[in-house]
């Protein structure tokens, strides 16, 4: 099944940047035909604004007088939607204009400035067309800017890339949301099943181990293996308690941080011997030390958190360090090995779930551990740092 989850993994990844590739592409190549339209509109404008100063030259021709005029009055000038300056032979003094409008409660100054501020922008986006007779003789100048369908089209890329990326963030978010919260009602599934299925034959053994001690008491070593057997299945018991409160508010009690690790500590103790291995376990911590804890949930982190030490000293001996210590109002408890190290490629996935270095590891006790952290207790738990060859410490944090 871990290999099933982590086989899901690179291709939502591939999927999610194929996406973004063709997010990307569109948003290029809406720009690209906008700015090309824009272009062709440009064009015909510089040709209409071309035209407009012609037709002044031709007026302005001694041959011009008795000629009609409409065409250029009717056809010519009501084309014409984008602002025009027409300014005298010294390029100083505005005498015509056509689609500004000026407040007419300026003074006159006032408007000449915002005159002269126009004909700056204006050249900037087009140069100015020179109305002369007979090419030698200057008349005026037009200075001419963009039309507003111009100003919008070139606005509308950034509107669409800006909408387009608002709906996609949108978009994500409540995918991610619906995503978060199909994970969380498998989590709650599983581990309810879990616990209900293991209840009902936990009771039966419970029941046939009161009966083997009923016939034991003769005999000194059966009797040693069904307390044994017992213990055992008081074990399981608390797993079963523990899957039940996954996916309900567990209740949280004040307890001390010291007084829950020790029996997870000599639980371990007890076990490490039966595994072939060598492995020293190390408390340091101040006497007291107080959070707000469920300390079955709790006590199944710190267990996760040591299981996963114990499996990094492939070579069997070592030494797991848990370390508590408060700062001001935030406590801290590290789980430190002397382990192989967590490769730093694989880092930022070691809390995703699936995801296991084990050939036989089904990849959940790091994503359970930081959901019972940070969903129910309302902390943090982080790498706080690993070396290759020279061990990992995870760091819990919570608050007082």
């Amino acid at each position: 099944m871990a290999a099933l989850l982590n086989s899901r993994s690179p291709k939502s990844g591939a999927i999610k940047i194929a996406l973004l590739g063709i997010a990307v592409c569109i948003a290029i190549a809406t720009l690209v035909y906008t700015n090309n339209l824009v272009d062709q509109l440009q064009i015909n404008e510089h040709k209409l604004a071309r035209m407009y100063a012609r037709s002044l030259e031709y007026i302005a021709s001694p041959t011009a007088p008795g000629t009609d005029y409409s065409f250029i009055l009717e056809q010519i000038t009501p084309t014409i939607d984008f602002p025009i300056i027409q300014t005298d032979r010294s390029d100083t003094v505005a005498i015509g204009m056509k689609n500004i409008f000026l407040d007419s409660t300026l003074s006159k100054e006032r408007q000449n400035a915002l005159l002269r501020r126009m004909i700056v922008d204006m050249d900037k986006a087009n140069k100015p067309i020179v109305v002369a007779y007979q090419d030698t003789i200057i008349l005026n100048y037009i200075h001419y800017g963009e039309s507003p369908l111009i100003v919008e089209l070139r606005r509308l890329p950034y509107v669409e890339f800006g909408i387009g990326t608002l709906f996609v963030l949108i978009g994500y978010i409540g995918f991610s949301y619906i995503k978060r919260s199909e994970q969380s009602n498998i989590w709650v599934g599983m581990a309810r099943e879990t616990a209900h299925q293991l209840g009902t034959p936990l009771s039966s053994l419970a029941g046939w181990i009161e009966v083997l001690k009923m016939y034991s008491h003769d005999n000194a070593k059966m009797y040693e293996t069904v307390t044994d057997m017992e213990h055992d299945v008081m074990r399981l018991n608390k797993v079963a308690d523990r899957f039940s409160k996954i996916g309900s508010k567990p209740d949280l009690k004040e307890e001390n941080i010291p007084d829950v690790l020790r029996p997870v500590i000599a639980y371990f103790e007890r076990r490490i011997p039966h595994m072939g291995k060598r492995v020293s376990i190390v408390l340091e911590t101040e006497a007291e030390v107080h959070a707000l804890i469920n300390r079955e949930l709790f006590e199944w982190v710190i267990e996760n958190l040591m299981k996963n030490a114990l499996d990094a000293m492939e070579d069997g001996k070592g030494t797991i360090t848990l370390r508590v210590q408060k700062i001001f109002e935030t406590i801290f408890v590290d789980v430190a090995d002397t382990g192989k190290g967590i490769d730093p490629k694989i880092r930022k996935d070691i809390f995703r779930p699936g995801f296991s270095t084990k050939r036989r590891g089904w990849g959940l006790g790091l994503s359970l551990s930081q959901r019972i952290i940070e969903s129910y207790h309302g902390g943090k738990i982080v790498v706080k740092d690993s070396k290759l060859g020279a061990g990992t410490t995870f760091r819990i944090t919570l608050l007082e």
